[in-house]
């Protein structure tokens, strides 16, 4: 069998040397601005990042952190979140989103997900929120909920907010994955108290080396984070709060600068390749991304679902195609954190469900066409050869 050369299996679902590549001039003219300027922490790019990253959001406060890990830690701590506050979140998620919620002291409870969207599904966290409240089964008091907005689907944002109110509750967006994406024309990190962003390599909008946002529409909180991201400073050497360094480096500020430029046209053009990965696909056994309601989705990874998962994935990479399993192991089940961490009202049946048949297939905006056709055709064809063989 002839095997296509364009992928290769270390490479999933993402191609960051190529989104570099595309836009190498700009890039490497930023790079050289900031090394000749010779100023490299929280400079003029971190500033002027900041300010166009929020007013492309429609926010009023971005703060540029280290990673998109720091940025969740210090919303939550922002947010008072101590010893014996619980966090609502899920499990189907990279573990960043659980470690935040240990760094800050916070208690981690994880709920079920949509198997639709792959997101938090808000009925079950209001009952989570009942057992704890109203049956006082647990040394928890709820105090915060992490809604993530896994893939590029905005998570169902409007009934997590009514939820939040009714209960009192802070709302921290895990935006990792939704750079752009939207939900009723409002785009993900507007509807939340905070919102927490990663520019991982991988990201839809990605640094080039670790790099994370925290934004808000909250003065005040705007400005704690600020002096909690360098030692509490408010005057160099001179600490207010007990603060950490976790600051954004001007060079990955730059970088992101001429980044956020083309956002949406990346976006855009992902869309075009889920659409043809779409047509594409229709006629196999795979169950296709779906999305729900007013959305914008961004495929930050196109998530297809098989009962035959992994024959699908050794097929693909003897064939030079390489996939991914975002993510293979829910985190309630990894070894650091099996036994140890709270399950909401319900359990979590759908995540395990999902984590076993998800796989990732490649995805990112300089792909063409072409090799879009190329991997579909594969699939197609091992598809077939099961039938057959069924």
């Amino acid at each position: 069998m002839e095997k296509p050369s364009f992928f290769s299996p270390l490479l999933v679902a993402a191609d960051p040397k190529a989104n570099y590549l595309a836009h190498k001039g700009e890039i490497d003219k930023a790079i050289h601005r900031v090394l000749d300027r010779g100023s490299y922490i929280l400079g003029q790019e971190v500033s002027a990042f900041e300010q166009e990253f929020a007013r492309y959001l429609g926010v009023g406060y971005a703060v540029g952190v280290a990673s998109g890990t720091d940025a969740l830690h210090l919303a939550l701590r922002v947010c008072g979140i101590g010893p014996g506050d619980g966090v609502i979140s899920v499990s189907h998620t990279a573990v960043a989103t659980v470690a935040a919620i240990e760094l800050a002291g916070g208690t981690p409870v994880l709920v079920d997900i949509d198997p639709v969207t792959f997101t938090m599904d808000p009925n079950c966290v209001e009952e989570t929120i009942k057992k704890h409240i109203d049956y006082r089964k647990s040394a928890v008091s709820i105090k915060t909920i992490i809604p993530v907005h896994l893939y590029g689907h905005p998570a169902h944002m409007p009934a997590i907010m009514d939820i939040a109110k009714r209960y009192d509750l802070y709302v921290i967006e895990d935006c990792a994955q939704s750079h752009g994406a939207a939900l009723l024309r409002r785009k993900t990190g507007c509807w939340g108290d905070l919102a927490a962003f990663s520019f991982y390599p991988t990201k839809n909008l990605a640094a080039l080396g670790d790099g994370g946002a925290l934004v808000t529409n909250d003065r005040e909180l705007a400005e704690r984070v600020r002096l909690l991201r360098e030692y509490g400073w408010k005057e160099r050497y001179v600490s207010y709060l007990s603060g950490m360094n976790t600051r954004l480096d001007e060079l990955q500020a730059a970088v992101l600068r001429v980044k956020l430029q083309y956002l949406d046209e990346e976006n855009s053009r992902r869309r075009e390749l889920a659409r043809a990965y779409d047509d594409l696909l229709s006629a196999t056994d795979l169950l296709l991304p779906k999305f729900k309601g007013d959305v914008e989705h961004i495929y930050h990874q196109y998530v297809v679902r098989s009962k035959r998962r992994d024959d699908l994935k050794a097929f693909l990479e003897a064939n030079s195609i390489g996939t991914s399993i975002h993510y293979p192991v829910p985190v309630h089940l990894q070894p650091g954190y099996q036994g140890r961490v709270a399950i909401g009202k319900g359990g979590v049946q759908h995540t395990e469900q999902v984590c076993r048949e998800i796989l990732s297939l490649p995805m990112h905006p300089q792909m063409t066409d072409e090799q879009t056709r190329q991997v579909a055709e594969m699939i197609v064809r091992w598809d077939r050869q099961v039938a057959n063989k069924g």
